[in-house]
């Protein structure tokens, strides 16, 4: 269960809806969020908004009452959690051609997404023999926990899926079956887009599983579920577990990738420095630049006031 006792309330929200002009709501918005203290990352384009914002309730309260009268936003999906201190250093309110970068102008959410599955329906669906499932995130966050039977793409990027999947159509797609396909992602936007990604593409029974992981541990209990190790999130929890209680994965604060504890006991890892997947992507001035980061936020630390440094960036789904 959330803890309420923590101060902050950190809040994951997206909503695929048309916004004819994003510079005016970019303008309002950023503004109510400075007048609220709110810190975080919120995306706006034409095909609608996406990010994760953190304040007090009461300036959280505040924000998403001024983003629910936005067009078409009124009944916005919100995904709470708690934090003991503000996990973001600042507040951007950016405008993208997506929110969720596919690199497919043409695919559109609000029309051709698939069947919301919610999460009490979602081990019925996946435990079918003839659904083929599919885990849309990145490469890495699958290392960290997924649905058992899912079949990871391997992608570094979500724009890396079309293109995965095509080369795979024929294998998905052999003998001419047109299978059940059902997909997941953290917080359900992901998924949501690849599931008009597929539908465009000539498949008609797509599912996707609605509020994402995140939703199915905080409704499913564990000895009931489906899902295998922990969900890779984007902020300082690093990873969740059921009931979405912090997991023991740590942040690779020169990598931004998660962690596990046996890989902490590596030989290559230093911490805020390296970790065993990126030890071979940096050179020793990279290295030596990370040593001096995490020098200075322990001295930080030590004087009780918090480093930019050590404050994770707020990614979006």
């Amino acid at each position: 269960m959330t803890d309420i006792s923590l101060p902050i309330r950190v809040s994951a929200l997206y909503r695929f809806t048309p916004f004819e002009d994003c510079a005016a709501i970019q303008a309002l918005l950023a503004r109510v969020c400075a007048d609220h203290a709110i810190k975080g990352t919120l995306l706006l384009a034409q095909e609608g908004i996406n990010g994760t914002i953190a304040g007090t309730d009461a300036a959280i309260a505040a924000v998403l009452a001024h983003i629910r009268a936005l067009p078409g936003c009124a009944d916005i999906m919100v995904k709470d959690a708690r934090a003991p201190s503000m996990p973001f250093h600042r507040m951007k309110v950016r405008i993208k051609r997506e929110i969720v970068t596919m690199g497919q102008p043409d695919i559109d959410p609000l029309t051709g997404a698939g069947h919301y599955v919610a999460p009490a329906d979602w081990n019925a669906l996946i435990d079918r023999p003839d659904t083929i499932l599919i885990d849309t995130r990145n490469a890495y966050e699958v290392a960290v926990g997924r649905f058992a039977g899912a079949i990871d793409p391997g992608t570094e990027t979500f724009r890396d899926f079309p293109d995965w999947f095509r080369r795979q159509r024929d294998t998905l797609l052999a003998a001419g079956r047109q299978p059940t396909v059902a997909m997941y992602c953290t917080g359900g936007i992901r998924c949501e887009k690849a599931t008009a990604f597929l539908k465009a593409e000539g498949l008609d029974d797509v599912h996707h599983l609605e509020g994402g992981i995140l939703a199915y541990l905080e409704a499913v209990a564990p000895e009931d579920s489906r899902w295998q190790g922990e969900c890779f999130v984007f902020d300082e929890r690093v990873a969740v577990t059921h009931d979405l209680q912090p997991g023991r994965h740590a942040l690779c604060r020169a990598c931004r990738r998660p962690v596990s504890p046996e890989d902490r006991g590596s030989p290559l890892y230093v911490d805020g420095v390296q970790c065993p997947a990126c030890h071979g992507e940096r050179d020793d001035h990279q290295r030596e630049g990370y040593a001096e980061r995490r020098r200075q936020i322990a001295l930080a630390d030590a004087r009780g006031v918090a480093h930019v440094g050590a404050v994770q960036s707020s990614r979006t789904d």
